[in-house]
């Protein structure tokens, strides 16, 4: 009976919608980095079929080139994205090499993401990815953004997330750096993106 009450509760509460999508603010010069728009092919878009995408280049003086991509997803499309890179670097013919979990320090708080590195021919891509909710919840599993969605729509009548990706390319010589400079840029996506996260109502 509770759990037939609790799923009539959020019912009639309605469903609220992205009213600003805030992500398209987050500052071009990050540190050393200036940032430029790129986008997809709009076939890509519209198999993400996100409220909002963030994708851009951002290069630094000495070459250094990290992606960003953000893909936000409003309450109303479920708060998550079907894309997952385990299946689409391998589908794209990327081979992944290493995939773990890395601890990045974010305002004296250590934050987990997952690190995937793939390889084709000659050229490695090392990537840093999770979910985020909430503003500041960071998760490495659908798992857990689907128990996290679950309790924002009790509290707060929204389930909205966002996929986050950063990636550079390498070659084998050049994969610690990479890894030390998505780590950091990371770090600053982490810290940046509970400012600049979507409204809804």
């Amino acid at each position: 009976m509770l759990t037939i009450g609790l799923v009539f509760f959020i019912a009639q509460r309605g469903e609220p919608v992205v009213v600003k999508t805030n992500l398209e603010n987050i500052p071009y010069a990050l540190g050393a980095y200036i940032g430029t728009e790129d986008r997809f092919d709009d076939s890509i878009y519209k198999e993400l079929n996100a409220d909002r995408h963030v994708y851009r280049h951002y290069r630094s003086a000495d070459g250094t080139q990290i992606n960003l991509y953000i893909g936000y997803y409003g309450t109303a499309k479920g708060g998550r994205t079907g894309h997952n890179p385990y299946a689409c670097l391998p589908g794209a013919g990327w081979g992944i090499v290493k995939n773990q979990k890395v601890a990045i320090e974010v305002s004296g708080k250590r934050e987990t993401v997952n690190l995937v590195v793939a390889e084709m021919g000659n050229t490695y891509r090392t990537m840093l990815h999770w979910y985020q909710s909430d503003g500041d919840k960071v998760m490495v599993t659908g798992i857990q953004q689907n128990i996290q969605r679950l309790l924002l729509k009790i509290r707060h009548n929204r389930n909205d997330g966002a996929y986050v990706q950063v990636s550079m390319l390498s070659d084998r010589s050049g994969l610690d750096q990479a890894k030390m400079k998505t780590v950091q840029f990371a770090g600053q996506i982490l810290q940046l993106l509970p400012a600049f996260w979507p409204e809804e109502k």
